[in-house]
């Protein structure tokens, strides 16, 4: 009985890669780019988001394990 015969890999291609991208691959990080430097030039429209006591709570907790 006889092993099969193993065929050697093709080499790879020479030449430039055809690599092409979705648009919101480059859409997505512009935008986020562009709001981040937005609210840094413009700090006074940045607004805190209002904690929830059940939250703050849940933290506290998780300090105190941490700590002991």
């Amino acid at each position: 009985m006889s092993a099969p015969r193993h065929t050697p890999p093709r080499p790879a291609a020479t030449g430039r890669a055809d690599i092409r991208l979705p648009w919101w691959a480059l859409a997505l990080p512009t935008l986020a780019f562009v709001t981040l430097l937005l609210l840094i030039l413009n700090p006074s429209e940045a607004q805190a988001a209002p904690t929830e006591p059940g939250i703050s709570l849940l933290l506290e907790r998780v300090q105190q394990l941490v700590t002991r």
